[in-house]
């Protein structure tokens, strides 16, 4: 009879943490959706990231970004692409240390981010993430 009782319990316990769990992680999901957080992207040897914010205000979208790798030497990149007015456009900051910027536009459609690490802003690229 112990190990009836002791297996319903168990069983109940898994079956209220399995039905709790979906909707914790789409309030998590749907949070960080909101806030348009994102970010930590890597350059693909992990020596830079950068991670940021962006978000749509009064018909303008506002992006604002943090760059971090290591102070001397060579230098991370952080690159934009974003879609407006019927085409694409592409920029690229860098900096060494830490860092941080900010920029905006109207009319802009989606925008992709990477981040690179090297001598050049060619340099050891990370995959690509659309950030809006």
């Amino acid at each position: 009879m112990r190990k009836f009782l002791v297996a319903a319990a168990l069983a109940g316990s898994v079956a209220t943490g399995l039905a709790v769990a979906p909707a914790a992680q789409a309030a998590t999901v749907e949070a960080s959706a909101s806030t348009g957080g994102w970010g930590k992207y890597f350059s693909s040897d992990g020596k830079a990231y950068t991670f940021g914010k962006t978000f749509k205000s009064h018909g303008k979208v506002y992006t604002q970004w943090h760059g971090v790798d290591k102070f001397g030497g060579k230098r991370g990149y952080v690159w934009f692409e974003y879609y407006k007015g019927g085409h694409w456009n592409k920029f690229s900051q860098g900096w060494d240390g830490k860092h941080s910027g900010s920029w905006s536009g109207g009319g802009i459609k989606k925008i992709y981010t990477y981040t690179c690490w090297g001598s050049s802003k060619f340099d050891n690229c990370g995959k690509k993430f659309r950030i809006y």
